[in-house]
């Protein structure tokens, strides 16, 4: 049995209940509580150093406060100089606000067997491609019914993955088992997505086969020498899994790689639990997932923190 991550000077498991904030030169994880950093002190922070990194890195970086502190319209809801942070209530609240284009005149809808390299070579990757339907895409996917649970079932309970804590765009590291139960939860403290579980290597990958077109255009799989000094990277296939307001930060996927998603399965309701399969093409991803978000990357500091 796969042993519990330790993290802090304590040493203890994560817990989700209490705050946490990531050092930036030795990438553990520290309880704000045992390195004295207040929860709100942890937004100003650029390069946050532990207190043993302190010691050969100088004290944690606070972030630079660009140009004249503009006055706060007292009239305002909230101060028009700060961004709103990705997932909060208020960015949730605003982003339904908002009404947008629709987005038909752009999007070029071919069906299955029309997606070909041909129709690639004409019409490029400028804008995004929808098939309604995977007939003909030669793909292979589980039943509709599949759940979270029998993610766990493939892949195991002790795998250890990785997190977006949503309100603070934090990455924290948790068993796929203290995951599903968090998922399946009636109580949730934070809202917690999952954006990165690659499982090629894993009994999972044996009920996924992808598109047709992304076989074809993977450089992992055709063309990464067999002889290369280095290891072939395994990003073919990936899980992807979140609850409801499960947004993240706009990101570039590996490189510039274009990725495909497929959605495998929504549960409407009061919870709206979405779980859902994709993948990447172009360069070497093809993610199958259960539920989508857009994975961001570097965030400064990387903290958690509670809901």
């Amino acid at each position: 049995m796969a042993s519990v991550p330790v993290y802090c000077l304590c040493r203890l498991p994560y817990d989700v209940t209490r705050f946490m904030i990531e050092c930036d030169m030795c990438q553990d994880w520290f309880h704000g509580s045992c390195v004295g950093v207040e929860e709100d002190m942890a937004a100003d922070i650029d390069l946050y150093h532990c207190p043993n990194c302190q010691l050969l890195h100088g004290p944690s970086v606070m972030k630079r406060r660009r140009g004249p502190q503009k006055q706060q319209d007292p009239s305002a809801g909230r101060d028009a100089s700060k961004t709103v942070q990705t997932g909060s209530v208020q960015f949730i609240k605003e982003l339904r606000s908002r009404t947008f284009p629709s987005a038909d005149e752009v999007i070029l809808k071919p069906s299955g067997t029309q997606l070909t390299v041909e129709f690639l070579e004409e019409n490029s990757f400028s804008v995004p491609i929808l098939v309604l339907k995977k007939d003909g895409l030669g793909m292979t996917l589980p039943p509709p019914s599949f759940t979270v649970r029998d993610v766990e079932h493939y892949v195991g309970a002790d795998k250890e993955i990785d997190v977006i804590d949503v309100l603070r765009q934090a990455d924290l590291k948790m068993r796929l088992g203290d995951f599903v139960s968090y998922y399946c939860g009636s109580r949730r403290d934070k809202v917690l997505n999952v954006i990165s579980l690659e499982f090629s290597e894993t009994r999972l990958s044996n009920v996924v086969e992808t598109p047709k077109i992304v076989r074809k255009l993977s450089w992992v799989e055709n063309l990464w020498p067999g002889e290369s000094v280095f290891e072939r990277p395994n990003v073919q296939k990936y899980c992807l899994m979140g609850v409801r307001d499960s947004y993240t930060d706009f990101h570039i996927d590996f490189g510039g790689t274009s990725v495909w998603y497929h959605v495998l399965r929504v549960r409407q309701g009061k919870r709206h639990r979405r779980p859902l399969l994709a993948g990447s093409w172009g360069g070497s991803l093809s993610r199958p997932l259960l539920q989508g978000a857009w994975p961001p990357r570097r965030r400064a500091p990387r903290a958690l923190a509670q809901a």
